[in-house]
């Protein structure tokens, strides 16, 4: 019996319902697409603890709130120094969500003291101000050229980035002359020779494009890249040009007003030379954007895993039994690789043994020969038609001199004419005693006088 106070199946109202996870990846997505891709965080450094997986995790916080942070292994090359508890620091990061446990955190890339906060401050309040002018719009960037004539480089010449670039371009692209125009890359009288050398290779046009470079170091040895002469003589370059400043983290306003930015001099060098070996590089491309995607993988899992195993208290034999059959993954992923690069690797040799199967050269070969025999027949048939044309041609001439007058003439015939009209005669009757008449022999003619008239009975 229906219960009367339970609504019934139609009158149900439908309800999207979520999952624990459904809702914890839609967080994330909303968390990532709304913010930008870093975002920079000042903070005291606070709960720092570091497990056996290598990656690091902290805290950062302030008077009023904190946040977690996770400092994965692959990026703590870059640092010089890790985090410590109670230390203050500058970090950029990326806003996530650790979707295991529904914890809000940021995934840090690059971790600094906090004592260039007043430098930071400085370089971003300059940044708005040119951005609101527009010196860093799209609109005004120029195209690089795709093989460009000369390549001036705008860098110290003493320092190993110039070495770097030139070895770079040689292994390249050796044919392309390279410029200097030497500058001092740190100082107080750096801005504004850097500007003066990008001024002057604008006015001298010797160059299809520029290089402005330097290598890596902390805000204020990058300073001068920063100051505004710098943007203004950037922007007002008629040359395409494009700024490697120090590591892929360093980010200066240099960056945003070239018309290209590279992640590093070498970089730079790359970008303005054509590869010979382009198929090669986007191979390793591919490698090294799969390579990122395992290791992104493996550190969700790695971390995933560190939270497992802070969670238990001493199952010491749980832990080795999670890390084994970690590395057990990996080692079946890194196996799924190679075998996956194997079969693309036959595939390719066998579509190359079959295109050498359906190769048309044999049939080219067999027309060829079918041509020349062709050739032959025709050359024969030609020479034959031209025989019987010649004897035809032999017969109708012998034809043709036999009825030929001329023939007639040579057995002692002559033709005689009226020397006044040319009419020919044949009778006597057509003319008279004393008219002029032309008598042609077979060799010659006579200019002769009629004496008499005799005509036959």
């Amino acid at each position: 019996m229906n219960d009367p106070l339970r609504p019934s199946e139609q009158s149900r109202p439908f309800h999207d319902i979520y999952t624990v996870s459904r809702l914890n990846a839609g967080a994330k997505q909303i968390l990532e697409q709304g913010f930008p891709p870093f975002v920079w965080v000042e903070g005291e450094v606070s709960n720092v603890a570091r497990p056996a997986s290598g990656h690091i995790y902290f805290s950062l916080k302030d008077d009023r709130a904190q946040v977690r942070c996770a400092l994965f292994r692959p990026q703590q090359r870059n640092l010089d120094n890790v985090p410590q508890n109670g230390i203050q620091v500058l970090a950029r990061a990326r806003v996530s969500l650790y979707e295991g446990r529904g914890e809000f955190q940021l995934i840090v890339e690059h971790l600094e003291e906090a004592g260039e906060g007043a430098l930071r401050r400085a370089l971003d309040a300059l940044k708005r101000r040119l951005s609101e002018e527009g010196l860093f719009d799209v609109a005004h960037k120029q195209k690089l050229p795709r093989l460009p004539r000369r390549i001036g480089l705008i860098t110290s010449p003493s320092g190993a980035v110039v070495h770097d670039i030139v070895i770079t371009l040689r292994r390249r692209f050796p044919a392309i002359p390279v410029l200097l125009y030497p500058i001092p890359v740190q100082g107080e009288d750096a801005a504004p020779r850097i500007a003066a050398a990008i001024r002057l290779a604008s006015q001298r046009q010797d160059c299809d494009a520029l290089i402005l470079a330097r290598g890596g170091g902390s805000l204020e040895d990058l300073w001068a890249f920063n100051e505004e002469p710098v943007a203004r003589a950037l922007f007002e370059c008629r040359i395409p040009i494009v700024c490697g400043v120090g590591h892929e983290t360093d980010d200066t306003i240099a960056d945003l007003v070239a018309d290209v930015r590279a992640p590093t001099p070498t970089a730079a060098a790359e970008l303005l030379s054509p590869d010979q070996r382009e198929w090669r590089g986007y191979f390793e491309q591919k490698t090294a954007r799969l390579e990122q995607l395992i290791q992104d993988a493996l550190s969700a899992r790695q971390q995933k895993l560190d939270w497992l195993t802070a969670r238990l208290v001493h199952p010491k034999q749980r832990i080795a039994l999670s890390l084994e059959r970690l590395a057990n993954l990996e080692r079946q992923l890194q196996s799924a690789l190679v075998a996956r690069l194997s079969m693309a690797s036959n595939r390719c040799l066998e579509l190359s043994a079959r295109l050498d199967r359906l190769s048309p050269q044999a049939r080219i070969d067999a027309l060829g020969l079918r041509f020349e025999h062709c050739i032959g027949r025709l050359s024969a048939a030609m020479q034959y038609a031209l025989e019987r044309q010649q004897q035809r041609l032999r017969r109708a001439a012998q034809s043709l001199n036999n009825l030929s007058p001329l023939s007639t003439l040579e057995r002692g015939y002559a033709i005689v004419e009226k020397s006044a009209t040319k009419q020919i005669i044949r009778n006597a009757h057509e003319v008279r005693t004393g008219e002029h008449v032309d008598t042609r022999l077979a060799h010659g003619r006579l200019h002769c006088l009629v004496k008499g008239v005799v005509e036959d009975d």
